[in-house]
């Protein structure tokens, strides 16, 4: 599954610092950080009729992992949700719109890693796109061999640039004719997809790899959420691969593709053996939300 390009994105500005550049000049410095030693942190937001969805889940966990990554001079909360909502209403844009929203560490006044070079304040970075879910109705998956980093690395809690190994297990798949890496902890045990978390179904519970390796994603904790409120059995769980390979379903979540199926994994058919999709339940569900949830900006 490869994205194309849409030219409808080819005249869009960015936001940047307080400015909205025409896409051929959105840069930053080459002293930034995020070009200097990958020091940024992100969130993808989807737009839906005018509304952010889970936009204030999404700025909290931005803030939160600038704080730990000990950013300064980080910008005012409203100062992120206007310069959102400037990029929207300039690109007028209001449906099926992703944005990749970027904090980096900021500017330094000469080349190193020493954080206190920086003495300029974060970069803000607001990138809309006209993009629909990207995946299509089903994808498959291919068992990476790159382990998904724990927290006694780089933490996945920290919603960081640094996604070298997932861009790894990301190649593997490319490799393999798969759509996404599985990605493992260092005990074999099921940690999140490599761009995406994961779910699996069997006899009717609904369940997904603690948030222990994975980054515990914004769309993830909406899912479990919908099934508490609507009585579907869910649980999270240390999940073997072997348990996802007979699973009755398996689907991945995030903001850039919604909820989506997988078909097979490392070439084993996902069957469904034991009565109606319950994922089918869960994605009207989420798509309901989707259609009265969020924060109205345009």
């Amino acid at each position: 599954m490869l994205q194309g390009f849409n030219p409808a994105n080819q005249d869009i500005k960015v936001y940047i610092d307080g400015k909205l550049l025409p896409r051929g000049e959105a840069k930053v410095s080459v002293f930034d950080s995020s070009v200097q030693g990958g020091e940024a942190v992100w969130e993808g937001l989807r737009v839906y009729d005018g509304r952010v969805f889970s936009l204030d889940a999404h700025l909290d966990r931005l803030f939160d992992s600038a704080h730990a990554m000990w950013f300064q001079g980080i910008p005012e909360r409203d100062t992120v949700v206007d310069a959102i909502k400037q990029t929207l209403e300039a690109n007028d844009m209001r449906d099926d719109v992703h944005i990749r929203l970027t904090l980096t560490r900021g500017e330094k006044i000469t080349s190193g890693m020493d954080p206190r070079l920086n003495q300029k304040g974060c970069t803000l970075i607001v990138l809309a796109e006209h993009k629909p879910p990207v995946y299509p109705e089903s994808i498959t998956l291919a068992t990476s061999s790159v382990r998904r980093n724990s927290p006694m690395s780089v933490d996945s809690k920290i919603h960081h640039n640094n996604l070298i190994n997932n861009i790894m297990a990301k190649i593997e798949a490319n490799q393999s004719g798969a759509d996404a890496g599985l990605m493992l902890d260092k005990d074999g045990f099921v940690s999140e997809a490599n761009g995406v978390n994961v779910f699996c179904i069997r006899r009717g519970k609904v369940r997904t790899p603690w948030a222990d390796y994975c980054l515990p994603g914004i769309t993830r904790a909406t899912v479990l959420q919908l099934c508490r409120d609507n009585g579907i059995p869910c649980e999270e769980a240390r999940i073997s691969p072997s348990e996802f390979y007979v699973a009755d379903e398996v689907f991945t979540t995030g903001t850039m593709g919604e909820l989506t199926r997988v078909r097979a994994i490392d070439g084993r058919e996902i069957v469904n053996k034991h009565g109606e999709s319950v994922l089918e339940k869960v994605q009207n569900l989420f798509r309901e939300l989707t259609r009265v949830g969020g924060t109205r900006l345009v």
